[in-house]
């Protein structure tokens, strides 16, 4: 006969595992109801694309007000030059001085004859597949495809560039990530437009000449990138508005 348990003592069978049952699941509910109200409903395993996006929103809504306040600024320095030039010859001097240099410097807006180029991804296939032998990063616009043609319309002699409205000066620099271009402290997506105002003729004749723009063009008709010249009759690009101090510049010699 077996004699009964002995009282204070688990009973035959129950194991110190069995013990910690209650204290699992105490835990367990624990740590779902923290889930819960951290999450408070979304998925947290998306939380840093979200996280992502919603910052890079919330950059840009800053640089828009920045850029705004910027303008304001700009408006009243210049009303404030405009009195003390009407009073000082040596500030009228100055003013006059640095207005020839405005247009050059692309700190006034252009208006003329010129042409638009638009570079663009390649439209994706219905069944997603990529074209024969190519890779991803082949049916994409990058930095090299942008940069190549800025460069050819510069050498042809265009008076004045911008791309994505976007007014390029001398310290202006194209750069990408992926195929999203960041210019100025913003991003753009594709597709891409660059407007020149120059002689159109001119510049077909040196985007055509360039071996850089050559590479671009043979991946246009090897993957069916977007590629696109159109001539304007009348076009206008916006005057430059950021920032103009150069922390590494030097003056040239002579």
């Amino acid at each position: 006969m077996t004699p009964p348990p002995t009282p204070g003592t688990p009973p035959r069978g129950r194991s110190a595992w069995g013990a910690l049952v209650p204290v699992v699941a105490l835990a367990a509910g624990l740590l779902f109801a923290t889930s819960s109200q951290t999450s408070q409903g979304s998925d947290l395993r998306a939380g840093d694309v979200t996280e992502l996006s919603t910052l890079i929103a919330q950059r840009n809504e800053v640089i828009a007000d920045q850029e705004a306040q910027l303008l304001d600024l700009q408006r009243r320095a210049e009303a404030l030059t405009d009195q003390a030039a009407s009073r000082d010859g040596a500030v009228a001097a100055a003013q006059a001085s640095a207005d020839g240099g405005a247009l050059s410097a692309g700190l006034v807006a252009l208006r003329g004859r010129g042409v638009e180029i638009t570079l663009d991804d390649a439209p994706r296939r219905p069944d997603g597949s990529l074209p024969t032998g190519a890779r991803p990063d082949d049916v994409v616009i990058h930095q090299s495809d942008v940069q190549a043609v800025v460069n050819a319309v510069w050498a042809a002699g265009a008076d004045g560039v911008a791309i994505m409205g976007q007014r390029l000066v001398a310290s202006s620099a194209v750069r990408c990530v992926g195929n999203v271009l960041l210019l100025h402290g913003r991003t753009w997506s594709p597709p891409f437009v660059v407007t020149a105002i120059g002689d159109p003729a001119t510049i077909r004749t040196q985007l055509y000449a360039s071996p850089q723009v050559q590479l671009f063009l043979q991946a246009v008709d090897d993957y069916g990138l977007g590629f696109a010249f159109r001539e304007q009759a009348d076009l206008t690009l916006p005057a430059y508005d950021g920032p103009l101090a150069m922390r590494y510049a030097t003056a040239a010699d002579g």
